[in-house]
This record gives C-alpha cells, sequence and structure tokens, in this order.
C-alpha cells in the first residue's frame, strides 16, 4: 500500500526516529505498520518487533482505538499507560485520496512534567511559609507588646504635617521588614501613596564593599568605573514610594551622599554630573544601634522616628502562642492553597510547650523555621499523597529539629545543656529511663532531688545521646 510505502522510506524512517516524541502508526485494524524508537522503549521493546502486532498488545488504552472508531482526531489526551507511566497524546486518522487507512499518534511522557509540577508547588509552599506579612492587623501583638510601636509607625506616614523618614532597630529575625512593608501598605491606605507606589528593598551588607552599595542605590553612568554601565540605581526605582535600607550601617563612607539626597531631595549616579529628582520615604532599619553608627547629621534626619521592636524573648506567653498558632495554621493553608490538599496540624502538649519556651536566638524568624521543620518532619512525603485527600499529622517531640541550637551551644546563657547536666546527672537521667519514664517526668525527679532541668533540655538531652550511640 502507498501509506505503508511511504512508512517504510528510510529518510522518512530516520526522521520519525530522531523525535523526541513516541510515534505510532497502525491501520485500519490497529495493528503497528510503524512505531518509532521513543515509542519502543517506553514499553520495552524493538521498533521492528512490534510491527505487525496489536496496537494493545503495547498500548492497552491507546487513544488509536477511538480514532479509529469515530474516525476524529483527539487532542491533548492525558491517560495512563504501562504501569505508572503517563503521556500526553494527540492522535489523528489517516486518509489517503480520500480513503481511510489507519491513524497515528503522537505522545510523550508527563511523568517528567508531573514531578516538575510538584517540585514548582512545594517551592511555591516553601516562599508561602516564609513570606512576610505587611497587612498589619496580621501583626500579632498589636494590641500588646507592639502596641507603642505599631501606633508610632502609622504616624511616620499618617501624621498631618506629611510623612517622614523613619529608623527600625531590632534584633535579626524580629521583623523589621514586615515593619516597614506595613508602614508601606498603611501609606497606601491612607492614599499618602499611589496604590502602585514602589517598595524597594535593600540589605547594605549583602556586599563585599560599600562601593558595590552605592552604585546598587545611587545608579551609575556607563565609564564610571571599568566596564560600568549606566545603570539606574535604587534611589530612583523607589521614587514616589518607600527605599527600606536593611542594615544601612554598612554604608560606610557613602554616609554623606545618602544625606545629601535626603536633604536636596537629588541624587547623582556613581560617575555622574546630572541631578536627578527623588520623592523617596527611607525607612533605615539595623541590628546596631544607629545613633553610633551614621552621621549625627544623617541620624537625625532618618530618626524622626525610631521605632523598637522587641526580641521574641520580650514577649508574653500569650502571644508566642498566637505566633504559635499562626504559623500552624499558616502551614495548613499553604498546603491546601498548593496542593489541594485539607491539612490538620496537632502538637502534642508536650511538643507544644517545648516551641513556646525553648530559646530562638534569632527571634521570630527562627521559631517560624523550627515549626515549619517540625511540622515537615511529622508529615508524609507530597509523593505519597494526592490532592484532594484529607490529612491529619501529630507533630511529637521527637520532630522537633533540636540539633538547629547546637550552634548555640557556644553560648553560656543560651545553652541547652551548658554543663548543666554532668556525669552525676547523666546517671540519674539513665536510672529514670530504666523506669519507663519520659523527659516531663524526669524533669520533676530531678527538681526534686535540687536540680532544676527543664523537660525539654532532658529531651535535647537523650536525643543527642541517642544520636551517638
Amino acid at each position: 500500500m502507498q501509506y505503508e510505502d511511504l512508512i517504510n522510506n528510510g529518510i522518512l524512517k530516520d526522521i520519525l526516529n530522531s523525535c523526541n516524541d513516541g510515534i505510532n502508526v497502525v491501520d485500519i485494524n490497529g495493528r503497528l505498520i510503524f512505531a518509532n524508537n521513543v515509542s519502543a522503549f517506553y514499553v520495552n521493546a524493538q521498533p521492528e518487533l512490534m510491527i505487525g502486532k496489536m496496537i494493545t498488545d503495547f498500548y492497552p488504552k491507546a487513544v488509536l482505538l477511538s480514532v479509529l472508531k469515530h474516525k476524529h482526531p483527539i487532542h491533548d489526551k492525558k491517560i495512563h499507560q504501562v504501569g505508572d507511566k503517563k503521556y500526553m497524546v494527540n492522535s489523528f486518522p489517516m486518509f489517503i485520496k480520500g480513503e481511510f487507512v489507519g491513524a497515528y499518534s503522537i505522545f510523550k511522557s508527563v511523568n517528567d512534567i508531573d514531578a516538575l509540577n510538584k517540585k514548582i508547588k512545594t517551592l511555591e509552599l516553601q516562599l508561602a511559609l516564609s513570606s512576610i506579612e505587611s497587612d498589619p492587623m496580621s501583626i500579632i501583638g498589636n494590641n500588646g507588646s507592639l502596641e507603642k510601636v505599631l501606633k508610632s509607625a502609622k504616624r511616620t506616614v499618617g501624621s498631618l504635617a506629611g510623612p517622614r523618614h523613619s529608623i527600625i532597630i531590632g534584633e535579626s529575625g524580629t521583623g523589621k521588614t514586615m515593619l516597614a512593608k506595613m508602614i508601606h501598605s498603611y501609606a497606601i491606605r491612607l492614599g499618602v501613596l499611589d496604590k502602585n507606589a514602589p517598595f524597594v528593598e535593600v540589605n547594605c551588607a549583602q556586599y563585599t564593599n560599600s562601593d558595590i552599595a552605592a552604585v546598587e542605590i545611587f545608579g551609575s553612568e556607563q565609564g564610571a568605573y571599568t566596564g560600568s554601565k549606566q545603570k539606574k540605581g535604587l534611589f530612583e526605582q523607589a521614587s514616589g514610594g518607600i527605599l527600606f535600607l536593611d542594615e544601612a550601617h554598612a554604608l560606610e563612607q557613602y554616609q554623606n551622599i545618602l544625606l545629601k539626597a535626603i536633604e536636596s531631595g537629588k541624587i547623582r549616579r556613581v560617575g555622574g554630573c546630572k541631578e536627578i529628582n527623588v520623592d523617596v520615604i527611607i525607612v533605615a532599619a539595623s541590628t546596631k544601634n544607629l545613633k553610633d553608627e551614621l552621621l549625627p547629621e544623617l541620624y537625625q534626619r532618618l530618626a524622626q522616628y525610631e521605632l523598637t521592636l522587641p526580641s521574641l524573648s520580650d514577649r508574653s506567653l500569650d502571644e508566642k502562642l498566637d505566633l504559635l498558632n499562626h504559623f500552624v495554621k499558616r502551614y495548613e493553608d499553604a498546603v491546601l492553597r498548593h496542593h489541594n490538599i485539607k491539612y490538620k496540624v496537632i502538637l502534642s502538649p508536650l511538643c507544644k510547650d517545648t516551641l513556646l519556651k525553648v530559646h530562638y536566638p534569632r527571634n521570630i524568624r527562627q521559631m517560624r523555621d523550627v515549626i515549619n521543620l517540625s511540622i515537615d518532619a511529622a508529615s508524609p512525603l507530597i509523593s505519597e499523597i494526592h490532592d484532594g485527600e484529607e490529612i491529619i499529622t501529630q507533630v511529637e517531640l521527637k520532630h522537633l529539629p533540636f540539633e538547629i541550637f547546637d550552634e548555640h551551644n557556644s553560648n553560656k546563657q543560651n545553652t541547652v545543656e551548658n554543663n548543666v547536666i554532668n556525669n552525676h546527672i547523666d546517671k540519674i537521667i539513665n536510672d529514670l529511663i530504666l523506669q519507663g519514664l519520659g523527659p516531663r517526668k524526669i524533669s520533676r525527679k530531678l527538681e526534686e532531688k535540687g536540680y532544676n532541668i527543664e523537660y525539654y533540655k532532658v529531651a535535647y538531652h537523650l536525643k543527642k545521646k541517642k544520636r551517638k550511640s
């Protein structure tokens, strides 16, 4: 037949075998007259041994069967074939001089695509869990430890005399970026800033030297230095909005340029002569006391409002509990949003108490990360569940990543063990373990003997010993 001669033509055969997609061609009875190398690979066969056999011998749910029956093409059909393999198939009828002579399919495995999609969903989930909220109503402590600082933050852009520059001081992880975003959001809500006003953030300490920081912040002109190009700086990008300078002390000798920009409302790109008008509200932040780090004149201009955020250890137990519940709920919501899985996380009483009482040197950010890691450790893998399922996960003390605190064992104030559990106490603990007691009861027994060691420290000690054994 004509179409068989066409298929068997050596050149055409080579072309079809060079495709990355699988190709099958059948006659009107469903017998294979051609299968390329990719198709044969999918079914662990040799192409030449497939010819003359029924398509269903290799692809039991072949879309070609429907095309043979109805003589209509089928586009982008997603089907399961041969074990757990999944394919996206396009299948078409074949006509020669108006006579129906068979059908052909072009298909590819979508297993890799599905795996990639799941990976993307997982990355989206992690991004959602670590993102920063800007809604002031979502800030836990707005009626407690943060009430005064939030009111002052609103005044920076909401005062009758117009918006002011400000400084945020706080330890790492206390929420400086979140507070700056809240100021931006609140300014838009008030109409002080346009709804599309930019929020531009830069960590001045990320650059290897202050020259690079200056180029990023103020921009550069072509020829300003070897290899330089004309570049719009962050000041220009932030015009009409807020420029958030995190770790602003790292600007060093470029503080004078920043001061001039604040006073004049104009900047010059590095290597440039032209003055460029900018209208920017600056929020500077640092883990250091900027009064000691900045030029007195610059500090005076920026610190029209100085906002100090408390460390997590300075916040009440109720606020810590609200934060804990918030991060757990956020995890559940993110799983539902990104994986369509109804997810319920239950923390055991011992686990919850530990999460509330353990010290977090990097504050709220570390607390969030520890909670996420603990839920991760207790959760099934995404490959083990399916969209639409309802999952309940119980997080126990064993799921907590105690090793995350190892880096702080050199700090005498914050160390979990700090030589408190010496050989004598270790022997007592071992004896109590043999009696079948857990960390909480062991802690109580130690307290009766005059040793004040919290149960989570006992749990950490036991877990560390287990890893070494």
